[in-house]
C-alpha cells in the first residue's frame, strides 16, 4: 500500500538553525564607510529550539485549516493573496502541520486501505516522525509540543503515549529521545461519555431551546436512548456512539427556522443553511487557493497522486470509527502524571465540543493523587480571571500539571477568533516572557499579576502593544514634569522670601535716616546729603511701588528753599540697592474541525 502524509514546515525566524559560524557572518552593513568592513558576526542564538506539531480534527479534516485560518503566519485576504496573521505561533517555535490520517487533505493512499483505529493512527505517525527527523535531523533535539483541536483531542494523547513508549525503547540503545514538553488541545473531543450529555445541557443554558417545549421533549427522549448506551457494558469506553450523535443532528434539524437557517454548531451566535458546515468565512478563499496548480507545485506535491485538496475527507471519516480503541481520556491521567504539562482550552460559543463537556471531564478525572482541580480534599483551585489589552478574555484554572483556559466569546476555532490571545496563552505555556528579551509586551493580566508577565510581540503582532508602551512612557514623562514643577515652586517661594527680607531690611535702614533729620540734628550738609540720597534714587529709575521715602520728607525738603536752593521737580523712583533687587527665575516645562456532515464529526 502506497500512502503519504502531507507535511508543511514553517520555520520560526528566531529558531532558525545555524550550522556554523559562517551562518552568522556579516557580509555587508548598510551605510558603512568606504574601506574594508570589520569582521563581524551577528544573529540570534535561541536559548532553546521548539517545534509545535499542529493537527486538526474530523477525523479527516486538513491541518491546512490551522495553517491558513488559525495559528500559521499567513491568512488569506482573498483566493490569491496572503497577508500576515496578527498572532501567529511561529515567532518562538517552528510549526509543523500534518495532514493525517492518510487520505486527509493533500495526503493520499493508492488503495481503499484507510485507517480505522487510534492505535493504527499513532503507529503511522511514529513512522512519519522517524522519516521526518532523518530528513531534518537539526530538529530532532527540539522541545516538542503537540497541539490541535476538536477530534485531535483523540489523536494527540495517543501520539504522546507512542512517543513516550519509543523513548523508553531507545534509552537502552543510546538513540535520541524526543523531548516532548507539552500538549495543547482546544475544544477537544476527549471524553465522549462526558461530552454527549452536555449537548442538551448547553442548549438550555444558552437559550437555544426552551425547557419543557415540544422540541425539548423530543430531544430528551433521544437523550435517554443515548444514556442507555453509555450505561451499557463498555458504553463509556466508546469513542463514537451513533445514538448520542443523533441528539445533536436532531437539535439542528428541529431548530431550523422558516428561512431554512439552523444553528451554527461551531458558533451558536450564528445561523446558516449548512448549520456551520460552510464556516468559517475564510473557507470561501481557502479551497480555491489550495486547489490552484501553482500552489500545489509550490508545496512540492506529487501531482500524479494528488487529487486536489478538500477540507474534510468523507472517506476518512467514514472509515475511522475507532470501534476497538479506548477514548483518549483513558490515556490523559498517565500522561499528566509522567510530567508532561497539558493545557485544555475552550471557546464558550461552541456547541459540538462545548466547554461544559471539557469541564465535566476534568471534574471527573483522577490524576496525581487528586480528583479534578482539587488542591486538597474538598478545596478546588480557583478560577483566575484573565484580561487581555483591557478586555475580559476568560479565566485560567490550574492544578497538578493540568491547565484549563476558557475563552469568552470564542467559537470552536479559538485561534481564528482570537489569534493574539491564543498566542499569549501559548507563550505562557512555553514560559516565554517577551519583556525579558526586549520585546514590547501586550497587556495580559491574570488576577492582578504584575505586568508584563508573558505576551505577544515580534512578528507583525505588536502594534497595539507598542502604542500602549508609548502611552505609558508619556504618562511617566508627565509625572516627572509634575515633580520637577513642584520642586521649582519651592525654589521660587524661597527666593521670594529672601527678596522680601532684603526689602524689609532696606526699609528699616532708610527709616533710620529720616529720624536723624527729623530730630533737627542735620546741618545744611546733612540736608543736602538727604537730597543727594533721594536724587540717587531717581537716577536708579526704580519702581514707585517700592520707594523708600516718606511723603513728609518731600515737604521738609521743599521748606529748605529758604537756604537759596532752587526748587526742582523729581521723578519719583524706587529704592535700588543692587544687592536686594533680584527677581527669581522660573523654569517652564515642555509641555476543524470540520466535519464532512452535520452529524457532528469533529
Amino acid at each position: 500500500m502506497l500512502q503519504s502524509l502531507l507535511l508543511l514546515l514553517l520555520g520560526s525566524p528566531l529558531c532558525a538553525i545555524a550550522q556554523s559560524a559562517a551562518d552568522y557572518y556579516v557580509r555587508s552593513l548598510p551605510g558603512q564607510p568606504e574601506g574594508p568592513l570589520l569582521k563581524m558576526h551577528a544573529g540570534h542564538i535561541a536559548n532553546r529550539q521548539r517545534t509545535i506539531i499542529w493537527l486538526n480534527g474530523g477525523p479527516g479534516c486538513s491541518s491546512m485549516d490551522g495553517a491558513l485560518m488559525e495559528i500559521g503566519p499567513y491568512r488569506l485576504k482573498d483566493d490569491h493573496t496572503l497577508e500576515y496573521n496578527n498572532g501567529s505561533w511561529d515567532e518562538f517555535a517552528n510549526l509543523l502541520f500534518v495532514d493525517q490520517p492518510v487520505g486527509t487533505g493533500y495526503s493520499y493512499v493508492n488503495t481503499n486501505s484507510y485507517l480505522h483505529e487510534l492505535f493504527e493512527m499513532s503507529a503511522e505517525f511514529m513512522i512519519f516522525l522517524e522519516k521526518w527527523f532523518k530528513i531534518f535531523p537539526e530538529y530532532e533535539s527540539d522541545d516538542i509540543y503537540i497541539a490541535g483541536e476538536s477530534y485531535a483531542g483523540q489523536h494527540i494523547p495517543y501520539i504522546a503515549k507512542a512517543i513516550l513508549e519509543r523513548n523508553q525503547k531507545v534509552a537502552s540503545t543510546g538513540g535520541t529521545q524526543w523531548n516532548l514538553k507539552g500538549l495543547l488541545i482546544g475544544n477537544g473531543w476527549i471524553s465522549p461519555a462526558d461530552q454527549y450529555p452536555t449537548y442538551l445541557q448547553f442548549a438550555y443554558k444558552e437559550g437555544l431551546i426552551a425547557k419543557g417545549s415540544d422540541i425539548s421533549s423530543n430531544l430528551e427522549s433521544l437523550q435517554s436512548v443515548c444514556f442507555a448506551q453509555l450505561e451499557a457494558s463498555g458504553g463509556k469506553d466508546r469513542v463514537d456512539i451513533p445514538e448520542c450523535e443523533k441528539v445533536l443532528t436532531e437539535m439542528l434539524s428541529l431548530t431550523t427556522d422558516s428561512n431554512k437557517q439552523c444553528i451554527n454548531m461551531y458558533d451558536v451566535r450564528l445561523r446558516d443553511e449548512s448549520c456551520g458546515m460552510a464556516w468559517p468565512p475564510d473557507l470561501e478563499y481557502l479551497r480555491p487557493y489550495l486547489q490552484r496548480p501553482d500552489v500545489m507545485q509550490a508545496l512540492n506535491l506529487n501531482r500524479d497522486k494528488a487529487s486536489g485538496w478538500e477540507e474534510c475527507a468523507g472517506a476518512v471519516s467514514k472509515n475511522f470509527k475507532a470501534k476497538h480503541s479506548l477514548p483518549s481520556i483513558r490515556l490523559l491521567p498517565e500522561l499528566i502524571e509522567s510530567g508532561i504539562p497539558v493545557l485544555l482550552f475552550s471557546g464558550d460559543r461552541d456547541l459540538i465540543c462545548n466547554h461544559l463537556g471539557t469541564e465535566q471531564l476534568i471534574h471527573n478525572m483522577k490524576w496525581n493523587d487528586g480528583t479534578g482541580f482539587e488542591t486538597s480534599p474538598g478545596v478546588w483551585a480557583p478560577r483566575r480571571y484573565w484580561t487581555f489589552e483591557g478586555e475580559p478574555a476568560g479565566y485560567y484554572q490550574q492544578a497538578r500539571n493540568l491547565t484549563y483556559v476558557l475563552f469568552y466569546n470564542a467559537s470552536h476555532m479559538v485561534p481564528f477568533d482570537f489569534p493574539r490571545r491564543t498566542r499569549d496563552m501559548l507563550d505562557r505555556f512555553m514560559h516565554v516572557d517577551i519583556a525579558s528579551i526586549g520585546g514590547s509586551p501586550a497587556e495580559s493580566r491574570i488576577d492582578g499579576e504584575k505586568l508584563p508577565q508573558t505576551s505577544v510581540g515580534g512578528h507583525p503582532n505588536s502594534t497595539a502593544a507598542e502604542e500602549q508602551e508609548k502611552q505609558r512612557l508619556k504618562q511617566a514623562e508627565w509625572k516627572a514634569y509634575a515633580k520637577s514643577g513642584e520642586a521649582m515652586l519651592v525654589v521660587v517661594i524661597i527666593l521670594v522670601c529672601v527678596w522680601g527680607f532684603f526689602i524689609w531690611r532696606s526699609r528699616r535702614r532708610h527709616r533710620g535716616y529720616r529720624s536723624v533729620y527729623r530730630n533737627g540734628e542735620a546741618s545744611t550738609g546733612g540736608s543736602s546729603s538727604v537730597l543727594d540720597r533721594f536724587r540717587n534714587k531717581r537716577e536708579a529709575n526704580g519702581d514707585i511701588e517700592t520707594a523708600d521715602f516718606d511723603e513728609s520728607e518731600l515737604d521738609r525738603l521743599n521748606l529748605e528753599g529758604s537756604r537759596n536752593m532752587e526748587a526742582e521737580h523729581y521723578a519719583i523712583g524706587d529704592d535700588d540697592d543692587s544687592d536686594n533687587d533680584e527677581s527669581p527665575s522660573q523654569q517652564q516645562h515642555p509641555d476543524s474541525r470540520r466535519e464532512s456532515h452535520p452529524s457532528g464529526e469533529r
